[in-house]
Order: C-alpha cells, then structure tokens, then sequence
C-alpha cells in the first residue's frame, strides 16, 4: 500500500467506521453460548453456515454434551450427526472433536488466551481466534475477517488483496486498535441489513455517500 493509498484510505474507513457507529450501535456477536469452549464449537460450526442455523443446532448440542470431557470422548458418527444440518460435518466434528482433545491434554480443559496458543487448535485459524480471544476474554489480537469484511473492504477499496490475512493485516494499519474488536460485528450487520452480496437498492444506504464508486460493486470477484 502506498503512502497516498494508506492515507485516503485511513481517511474513508474512519469517516465509514463512524457511520457504521450510528447504525448499529450495539453490534455483537449473534452466535449463543455459554463458555469459551462453546463459544469456538459455535464459531467452527458457523463456517459456511447462518448463524441462525448455528444457534439452532448448539442450542440442543449444549444440553447434549456439558462437558470438555463429553466431547473428548464422543463417538465421532453421533456427533457428526448431531450437527450434520451446519454443513461440511465431517470435517467440522474431526475438528471440534480434536480440539477438546488438545485441550484437555495440552491446556488443562481451558481455551488459552493467546493467538499463537489458540490457532494450534484444528479448524482455528486467525479469524475464529480473534473472535472467541476478543468476545470470551476481551482479548484483542487482530481483526476477524469473515466473508462480509471481505466484501466490504474490495466494495470500499480498502486493501488491495483478496486473502484474509492481508486483508487484516491492511485493516489493522487503517484502523485504531480501539475499533478492532467490534469493527467486524457493525461490518456484518451492515452486510446483513442494508448491503447484501447482490444487487440491492442503493438509495438506501448511508454509506454510499462516503464512497460513491461503492454503489456499482457488489461481489468481490
């Protein structure tokens, strides 16, 4: 990124950032849970999955199974069918399941409270550690980068990669650390109320007026 690039585009993400402040003041994590532990179950579940379906299908795993110890020693085909209806189940379980293994081995039954701790985890990448570091612990380490951040930064011209971690890294040049922690949570509302992935009517949005060439870009491919 450029010198004049890192500068305007300081400039316009402060000025978006604001007005996603005012339309969703209390933007937060939409997914249920109760501890930690539950709390990386429902982010690797949510993986190509509505949150809404997520919260379905934990709000009867959880009563299922308690404990760390249950998921260490659940039997890998009932627990594939127990969360079949979030999709990619076959993976998801493998990694769920092994993750409380490495727990409970490795980290005394409790999630670890750092990146490099955390991301050793299977199905824990950088996005889902800096959403179970920052909501379960208030543990800001990154930006968590998901499919409507992604969309928003290639709409707002605010990096000029397509990968994740170069988009959190730009990001976290661009932003105050402050904001890091809830700047994705106002972005996927933003996603999920006024700006979808499709064509939308544009008179709508706020945004636009920060931004103008925004309006003609919908996906980011």
């Amino acid at each position: 990124m450029t010198p004049e690039k890192l500068t305007e585009r300081k400039e316009r993400i402060e000025k978006l950032n604001d007005e996603l402040k005012k339309l969703f003041p209390h933007a937060k994590i939409a997914l249920h849970y109760s501890t930690p532990w539950e709390l990386v179950v429902a982010v690797i579940l949510s993986a190509q999955c509505t949150d809404k379906k997520v919260n379905s299908v934990t709000e009867a795993l959880f009563k299922k199974y308690k404990t760390l110890d249950e998921y260490v020693h659940a039997d890998i085909r009932e627990f594939e069918q127990d969360i079949r209806s979030c999709g990619y189940y076959h993976a998801k379980a493998k990694n769920i399941l092994g993750a409380a293994e490495i727990l409970q081995k490795d980290f005394g039954g409790k999630v670890p409270r750092t990146m490099a701790e955390i991301t050793k985890l299977p199905g824990v990448a950088r996005k889902t550690g800096n959403v179970v570091l920052g909501t379960a612990y208030g543990v800001v380490e990154g930006i968590a980068v998901d499919t409507h951040v992604i969309r928003f930064v290639s709409r707002f011209d605010l990096s000029d990669h397509k990968e994740a971690v170069k988009i959190e890294k730009d990001l976290m040049e661009l932003l105050s650390k402050k904001e890091w922690a809830h700047f994705t949570y106002r972005v996927i509302d933003y996603g999920r109320t006024i700006a979808p992935a499709h064509t939308y009517d544009t008179s709508t949005d706020p945004l636009l007026k920060i931004y103008p060439p925004a309006a003609k870009k919908f996906r980011t491919s």
